[in-house]
């Protein structure tokens, strides 16, 4: 069986221009993310925003069965035509998985239909993610919960539609609570919305959230199903008389 082919897509500006999060990411937070999926057997490449066509070309996503998005600062900047594309080919059958700050991504809130807007805070504060469907994929491999050490807090209400399946929910040191990882169906593609990951942090370095990353690739990649028509059909799959008026 082929490597299941994976694109990591970063805006990398955080990285360029704030000392700190260079140092903790200091080829890009797209690299870290990277480097762990190919450990575990992915084929991974990256593209970042200010390549051309923001490196989504039409051939690098044919060529693409799980695209991973974080970004932040610059969503305004990513091209309509570009999300268009990148929307086609999620609703053909590419699996998605957004992280953190991309709830507010073009790509995520055009899925959704939604503001995705919810409550923060950033003081450092724990984060409790509790695994509360221990039998679905992307939990594999995990405990009853895992803690980030430091966090950004993001609170309910999640301005989310339902997701199909609520995989894990954040409780955080200041109280607030959150629906943190999120499984949806959209078309032939699947979503899976990951919210532990602020720049600020060296949260893509641990051991459960790389286990979970890989977990959802595995999750959101094509399946090979039947190829899926629509529009005229002019043959019946069962013989039938025309009817003559």
């Amino acid at each position: 069986m082929s490597s299941i082919k994976v694109t990591v897509w970063n805006e990398f500006r955080h990285e360029k221009t704030d000392e700190a999060v260079a140092k903790i990411y200091p080829d890009g937070i797209h690299e870290a993310v990277a480097e762990s999926l190919r450990s575990a057997g992915f084929d991974v490449k990256t593209a970042t925003l200010d390549q051309p066509e923001h490196g989504l070309t039409s051939d690098v996503l044919d060529d693409t069965d799980v695209l991973i998005w974080w970004g932040h600062m610059a969503h305004r900047e990513v091209q309509d035509e570009i999300v268009a594309r990148v929307k086609e080919r999620i609703l053909g059958g590419m699996g998605l998985i957004v992280l953190h700050s991309g709830h507010f991504s073009k790509i995520f809130t055009s899925l959704m239909g939604t503001t995705c807007n919810l409550k923060w805070r950033e003081i450092g504060e724990k984060e409790r993610v509790y695994v509360i469907e221990p039998g679905h994929p992307i939990a594999e491999g995990l405990g009853e919960y895992f803690e980030v050490p430091h966090s950004e807090m993001y609170g309910e209400r999640f301005d989310i539609p339902a997701p199909d399946t609520l995989v894990f929910l954040s409780w955080f040191e200041g109280g607030e609570v959150f629906r943190s990882g999120c499984c949806y169906h959209r078309g032939m593609g699947k979503v899976f919305y990951f919210r532990p990951g602020h720049e600020s942090y060296p949260i893509f370095y641990q051991p459960e959230i790389k286990q979970v990353l890989a977990n959802a690739v595995r999750w959101a990649a094509p399946v090979g199903g039947p190829t899926v028509t629509f529009g005229h059909r002019p043959e019946p799959v069962e013989h039938v008389e025309p009817y003559e008026g």
